[in-house]
């Protein structure tokens, strides 16, 4: 019986983290393409530039397919950590909207400020006050999806 609730917790973690990184990295692509008045494969080869740099605006449907599978492998390495600290860290589960939402201003600083000016492009980005608060809403909705996803892992401890 010990085993089978072991394996049912790796279950709903692998679940929590795929469900929660898909979702949240989709939206995400989506609230870019609204926030910037852009098309979503516009948006996916700007997230491919961070790999390749500004040749991948010029490319087609590839460029965006990598974009994507790019904002996925991110998003999924984000839902992982706060999975995993949520495994350790009830309150992350009990208190996911407030933990989320928090979660959301942290990807948001560590996306704009420590990766971006790392990838390809090179740069801290520049924000309008209201590009800024779109952007960190964004992020806020980001954390809640994974923190709603991660909350049902307790279920199976």
């Amino acid at each position: 019986m010990r085993r089978l609730a072991g394996i049912e917790t790796r279950h709903s973690t692998v679940m929590a983290i795929v469900g929660g990184g898909v979702v949240a990295g989709t939206l995400d692509i989506g609230a870019a393409a609204l926030i910037n008045m852009a098309s979503p494969a516009l948006i996916l080869r700007f997230v491919a530039g961070g790999l390749l740099g500004g040749a991948a605006l010029e490319g087609g449907a590839s460029i965006a397919l990598l974009g994507y599978l790019l904002q996925l492998a991110m998003s999924l390495i984000i839902a992982t950590i706060y999975v995993g600290a949520s495994r350790q860290l009830a309150f992350l589960r009990t208190r996911w909207i407030a933990a989320g939402l928090a979660f959301g201003v942290v990807v948001f600083f560590v996306m704009n400020y420590v990766v971006l000016p790392l990838s390809a492009w090179a740069r801290v980005p520049h924000f309008t006050v209201a590009s800024f608060c779109w952007n960190v809403l964004a992020m806020l909705a980001f954390g809640v999806v994974i923190a709603w996803f991660a909350r049902a892992v307790s279920r199976a401890q």
